[in-house]
């Protein structure tokens, strides 16, 4: 059994390991990268007209033979772990008839990614795992795990193959919403793996350890309690544990909740996985608005039936105005024009509710300079998506590996302060032979 980390060794984001044996080759997950080789963000826009070998050749695309287009398929399939673009990003350029394994609600998001932005994919042919149920690729024997993640659905994944087992952690945490979730792996974990490829997104951070997503949820009530204000939170759409904290917090206070159509389409694909608020007479503080470009995109394309659907829990513009010191509402950079059209919400809160990497952005500065116009007060109130040290080496304790790799992490060369386990620093390319 042997793996290859492609990207990921020296780098949070652009996820993508290679694992084969004699007989199978899998891949798991085709991340697009957040940073580029300098340490500066990423941009793909600079590479977008570039052909699939080009990108290859560039280093942009991992060098793996019979995974694109116009290609002989030579991949058997590919796991994907959650939906974040640093996880399935690249997706649009592999091979068509290549088979995804994926979460049912991952596969969702994904599509509706697609239909409400810009971005591409390629899910022609897929098969749904369930968490705990393991399946076989070939001769190698796959087991899904599920984790407390900010993405709906995340997974982390045991590999086994002719005696021997890599565990792939994924993106994982133990604060949020579903820490119930990774409390029960430490009990039930795999034992004494060959290799455990954990992820160290938070390594650089030492002894720190995040706030629980409820304590997110009483932060926010103590703001929305205040009397007279519009409350603006900047968080991501996929973000269900930060969303249902904010909704918690809006039902506490008496709030009426207004979401996007993009979002409200998320909230109730998902709620047929999750007991989760969406637009509905179950869940009567959420309302939806209509975004000026976002809803001339999805007419455009012929999907206007998207946005019909919540017509019943439609707030306007002039509704949000005249309510304003009752509304809390989800906005991100591309609603500066619907804002203009929101009259007398001067002297509100912007809640920025994300990682604080996002606001080198060009997008994301202006968006918040327009809004300190405005006389917003800006407030940051945020959770890591990803483990801090205490839970990683938790993971670490419980599944007792032979040895540890560094992925998706800048610090790789810190692992040995953390762990009791033999550390075996990998480079991006190289081939282990387990």
């Amino acid at each position: 059994m042997n793996f290859k980390i492609h990207r990921g060794t020296q780098e949070i984001g652009g996820s993508c390991v290679e694992v084969w044996t004699d007989e199978t080759r899998i891949v798991i997950d085709i991340g697009m990268p957040l940073v580029e080789k300098d340490g500066s963000e990423f941009d793909f826009g600079k590479y977008h007209h570039f052909q699939t070998d080009e990108l290859v050749r560039k280093g942009i695309l991992p060098d793996i033979k019979g995974f694109y287009q116009n290609e002989q398929l030579g991949i058997d399939g590919i796991l994907l772990s959650h939906a974040h673009v640093d996880h399935y990003g690249f997706g649009r350029y592999l091979h068509p008839d290549i088979c995804y394994y994926l979460g049912a609600p991952t596969h969702k998001l994904i599509n509706l990614t697609c239909l409400f932005t810009p971005q591409q994919n390629n899910i022609k042919n897929w098969t749904y795992f369930e968490k705990s149920k393991a399946f076989f690729i070939g001769n190698i024997k796959i087991t899904p795990f599920w984790m407390d993640h900010s993405a709906f659905d995340a997974y982390a994944f045991l590999l086994e193959a002719e005696g021997k087992s890599i565990f792939y952690s994924g993106d994982f945490r133990g604060h949020g919403r579903k820490s119930g979730a990774f409390k029960w792996f430490t009990h039930n974990a795999p034992q004494s793996v060959d290799y455990l490829l954990l992820e160290g997104t938070q390594i650089e951070r030492n002894a720190h350890k995040d706030k629980t997503e409820r304590e997110i949820e009483n932060e926010l009530i103590a703001i929305f309690s205040e009397k007279g204000k519009i409350n603006l939170v900047y968080s991501s759409g996929q973000n269900i544990d930060r969303l249902v904290s904010v909704y918690k917090a809006c039902k506490q206070t008496g709030k009426t909740f207004a979401i996007d159509v993009y979002i409200a389409c998320i909230l109730k694909e998902l709620s047929n996985y999750a007991s989760i608020p969406y637009p509905s007479r179950n869940f009567k503080e959420v309302r939806v608005f209509f975004p000026h470009y976002l809803c001339n995109r999805i007419s455009s394309q012929n999907d206007a039936n998207l946005l019909y659907q919540f017509q019943s829990f439609k707030i306007t513009k002039e509704q949000i105005s005249e309510e304003k010191g009752n509304v809390v509402m989800l906005v991100r950079s591309s609603m500066k024009f619907d804002l203009d059209h929101i009259k007398g919400i001067e002297g509100g809160n912007i809640i920025y509710s994300m990682w604080e990497g996002y606001l080198r952005q060009e997008s994301t500065k202006i968006f918040l300079e327009y809004l300190k116009g405005r006389q917003f007060k800006i407030m940051k109130i945020h959770t890591s998506g990803h483990a801090d040290i205490e839970t990683l080496s938790q993971m670490a304790d419980a599944i007792k590996p032979k040895k540890i790799v560094p992925i998706h992490t800048f610090r790789g060369n810190e692992y040995q302060k953390h762990f009791n386990y033999q550390i075996a620093q990998v480079k991006d390319g190289e081939t282990v032979t387990i």
